[in-house]
């Protein structure tokens, strides 16, 4: 048994006091990232139970205030619109119920605008990147709008399928490094749009189980250090693959609750290290994934409450073939 226990008040007065910190240089450096950062407070608040805490009215105005005319949104106003954002900001408006406050026409063509139909690519915004963060992101985005029928998914499948390597793994683009982050984007998409019987699901199961370090947590890549965000890119795809039971879920969780902060709540990224909003989901996030009491199921696709994207008719049980 675990000597640690989940501080559970104090990590909802760590995501409470966020906004509060503007005299800090860190919350002025971290502006781009605003509205992910509302998206993760928000998304720990739900699975901890407490839906109401960051002002409903407040939080709703914000988001609406990231969007453009052409109807992407940036990471915070005056910012520019973005995939990575326009996620953020259609997870929250859904946690809210507050979709009627947008025209999700003007969204969906935004993200129709990103998609590059030579390769079955999308770029992350007008600058041209292309990363298969940004496939999940317009896969997850037009299936939370119910516009999936708005792309040309055979293409977007093939262009994913392409960035398999031989380890079983996904990279960002064909030919890069694979990579516990991309994988998540990569097999998430594929689940949402049912086309997991395209990958092997007992080799990328065994690289994903060897992320695990002999301390419980698991990596990213080969020979890189535990981080608690993997226990959510890791174990999410393990999830979805049906595949989670390859791992030592117990050592997982110790590990996860190791890296709490005691004193100010919040989680970091290992033990000892500052506690953030980011590690803070996603550690919460893994542990709700393992079964963890007291915290609401999440769904491994979308990293929402699980009762949500039942609502919305969206889950499904991905890992059960």
């Amino acid at each position: 048994m675990s000597n640690h226990q989940f501080l559970r008040n104090l990590h909802i007065q760590f995501i409470e006091q966020l906004d509060k910190k503007q005299d800090a240089l860190e919350y002025w450096y971290s502006e781009h990232l605003r509205l992910s950062g509302v998206y993760w407070g928000l998304t720990a608040l739900q699975l901890m139970g407490c839906p109401d805490l960051l002002g409903r009215d407040a939080v709703i105005k914000y988001v609406l205030s990231c969007q453009h005319p052409n109807g992407g949104f940036g990471g915070h106003p005056d910012h520019d619109p973005h995939l990575l954002y326009t996620l953020s900001a259609i997870q929250i408006l859904l946690m809210y119920d507050a979709m009627d406050h947008i025209n999700t026409y003007a969204v969906v063509s935004f993200i129709q605008s990103l998609y590059d139909k030579d390769t079955g690519s999308f770029k992350g915004d007008r600058w041209g990147e292309i990363d298969t963060r940004f496939s999940y992101c317009a896969v997850a985005c037009l299936s939370l709008l119910q516009a999936l029928d708005s792309i040309d998914l055979p293409r977007v499948v093939e262009f994913i399928l392409a960035c398999r390597n031989v380890d079983g793994g996904f990279g960002s683009k064909p030919g890069a490094e694979s990579h516990a982050g991309q994988v998540f984007c990569c097999v998430g998409a594929l689940a949402i749009v049912r086309q997991l019987d395209s990958i092997d699901r007992d080799l990328l199961g065994t690289w994903l189980a060897n992320r695990q370090l002999k301390n419980g947590g698991l990596n990213g890549r080969p020979q890189k250090l535990e981080d608690v965000c993997y226990s959510w890119w890791v174990l999410s795809s393990l999830s979805i693959i049906g595949r989670q039971h390859w791992i030592d879920r117990a050592k997982l969780r110790d590990f996860i609750l190791s890296s709490q902060d005691p004193e100010t709540g919040g989680i970091a990224d290992r033990a000892g290290d500052v506690p953030d909003v980011f590690h803070t989901l996603f550690g919460i996030a893994g542990l709700s994934l393992l079964g963890y009491e007291d915290l609401e199921p999440v769904d491994p696709m979308y990293c929402l409450p699980l009762k949500l994207t039942e609502q919305l008719g969206l889950h499904s049980e991905p890992g059960s073939k």
